[in-house]
C-alpha cells in the first residue's frame, strides 16, 4: 500500500511537471508564437465565424512571410490553435478553459459575436490572458473593467447611428419615423440602444419596436406593420441570417419603405442570394475596401480585397478583414513590448496607436477601438443585374451618391 501511494505521488509529480513545462512553453514554441482561437465553424454564426478564420489566416501567412515578428532580437511567426465553438457561450467559454489550462496558451484571438466574446472575456481576464478580438462589439463589453480585452472594431451602439443620421440630414434636418427589429442577443440590442439614443438626439420617433424570433426565419409580422405604419426608416439587425430573411420578405411582400437599413448583409452577400432584390439595401460595415487606409503588409483596402479573393475564393466582408486586423495589432504590441511577458504585452496593447488597411486602431480604457467610424454602403445594380457594394455614408466620405428614397416596387 505504501508503494503504492509513492508510485501515484510520484507519477503525479512527473506530471504536474510536465504540465508546468507545457505551459510555460506554450506561448513560444521553438520560433512560433501559439495563439489561441474559440471559432463558430459550426451552428448559426458559422457563415461569419469562417469569415473570421479567413480572416486570420490570411494575416498569418502574409506577417509570417514578410519577416515575421521581431522580439529579443530573433524572429517568431504565428501559429494558431482552433476549437470549434458550436456558436454556443458556453462551450466557448470551456474552450477558453482549455486553450489555457491544458495548451498552454498565453495569448487570444476572440470568437466570432459578443455573446462568445462576452463568454470568453471573464476567462482571459481570470488568467491575465490579453485578447485582441475583431468581432465583439457589445458596448457592455467595455464597461466591465476588462483590462486584458482589446478590440479592433468600433462598438455596436454606432454601428447604425450613421443611417439615422443621414435620414435627418436627407429630410432637412427634421426628425424621422423609425421602424425597428432586432434579434435578441448581446451585440443587436446594443445596436438597438445606439438607434435609441440617435433617435433622441435627432429628434425621431420610434414607431415599431419589434423582436426578431430566435430563429431568425420569419418577420412577416413586422413587415405588415411597416406596410401600415409607412415609417420613413426600417433597421433590422438580426446577423446574417436575419439579413438574408429580411430581403426575402421584403420582396416577397412587396415592402416600399424609403430607407432600409441593416448589420451584416456584407456577410449575408445579398445581391448573391437574392439578386436585384437587394438593391438600395443599406448595410452598417465596419470597413469597405474603398477606404483609403493604408499599412505595410496589405497596402490598402482594394489590395487587401483582391488578395483575399485570390486566397479565398470571395470579395472578404468586414469581418474577415477586421479578424486580419487583430494580428496586425498583435505584432505591433509584441514588437513594442520586446518581450511575450503577458502584463508587458498588455501594456503595449492599450497604448496601440497604428493604421491598418482595415482603419485606426487606438484604445480607450475600457478596450474599445476609439479612432475608427463606421460606414454605410448601399447594394447598387445595374440593368443587367450586376451588384455592388458602394460607401455612401457618412456622406463626406462617399463614394457613390446615396439613392433615397427607395423607388416603390411598382416602379422597379
Amino acid at each position: 500500500m505504501k508503494i503504492k501511494k509513492i508510485l501515484i505521488t510520484f507519477f503525479s509529480a512527473i506530471a504536474i511537471l510536465f504540465s508546468t513545462s507545457v505551459i510555460s512553453l506554450a506561448k513560444v514554441v521553438g520560433d512560433k508564437i501559439i495563439l489561441g482561437a474559440a471559432i463558430s465553424l459550426t451552428g448559426k454564426y458559422s457563415s461569419n465565424g469562417v469569415h473570421t478564420q479567413n480572416g486570420y489566416n490570411m494575416a498569418v501567412d502574409r506577417i509570417n512571410s514578410m519577416g515575421g515578428v521581431k522580439v529579443g532580437g530573433k524572429t517568431y511567426k504565428f501559429d494558431i490553435i482552433y476549437y470549434d465553438d458550436e456558436s454556443n457561450p458556453k462551450r466557448a467559454a470551456q474552450l477558453a478553459e482549455r486553450l489555457i489550462s491544458q495548451d498552454g496558451v498565453e495569448f487570444m484571438l476572440g470568437p466570432y459575436s459578443s455573446g462568445l466574446t462576452k463568454a470568453i472575456a471573464p476567462v482571459t481576464e481570470k488568467y491575465g490572458v490579453p485578447m485582441v478580438e475583431a468581432n465583439g462589439a457589445s458596448r457592455s463589453l467595455f464597461t466591465k473593467g476588462y483590462k486584458y480585452l482589446f478590440a479592433v472594431l468600433a462598438p455596436a451602439n454606432l454601428y447604425l447611428d450613421v443611417a439615422i443620421e443621414t435620414a435627418v440630414q436627407l429630410n432637412g434636418g427634421k426628425g424621422v419615423r423609425i421602424a425597428q427589429a432586432f434579434e435578441q442577443d448581446a451585440f443587436s440590442q446594443d445596436v438597438r440602444l445606439g438607434i435609441l439614443d440617435a433617435a433622441e438626439r435627432t429628434g425621431s420617433e420610434i414607431v415599431i419596436d419589434d423582436k426578431l424570433p430566435k430563429e431568425l426565419n420569419d418577420m412577416a409580422a413586422t413587415l405588415a406593420k411597416v406596410k401600415a405604419v409607412k415609417p420613413d426608416v426600417l433597421v433590422v439587425s438580426g446577423h446574417t441570417k436575419g439579413a438574408l430573411t429580411a430581403i426575402r420578405q421584403i420582396a416577397e411582400m412587396k415592402v416600399d419603405v424609403p430607407m432600409l437599413a441593416m448589420t451584416h448583409c456584407d456577410a449575408a452577400k445579398l445581391s448573391k442570394q437574392h439578386g436585384k432584390n437587394s438593391q438600395y439595401a443599406l448595410c452598417a460595415s465596419q470597413w469597405h475596401k474603398t477606404l483609403t487606409y493604408k499599412d505595410d503588409f496589405f497596402k490598402d483596402g482594394m489590395t487587401y480585397a483582391a488578395d483575399f479573393e485570390k486566397e479565398f475564393g470571395y470579395d472578404p466582408p468586414y469581418q474577415s478583414a477586421e479578424s486580419s486586423a487583430a494580428l496586425l495589432v498583435f505584432k505591433d504590441a509584441f514588437e513594442r513590448a520586446n518581450s511575450f511577458d503577458q502584463k508587458k504585452v498588455r501594456d503595449a496593447l492599450a497604448a496601440t496607436n497604428m493604421q491598418t488597411f482595415y482603419g485606426n486602431i487606438k484604445f480607450a480604457s475600457g478596450g474599445q477601438n476609439v479612432d475608427k467610424p463606421m460606414v454605410l454602403f448601399q447594394v447598387m445594380c445595374d440593368d443587367a443585374g450586376k451588384c455592388e457594394n458602394k460607401v455612401v455614408a457618412p456622406l463626406k466620405w462617399a463614394s457613390a451618391e446615396l439613392i433615397h428614397p427607395i423607388p416603390k416596387w411598382s416602379e422597379r
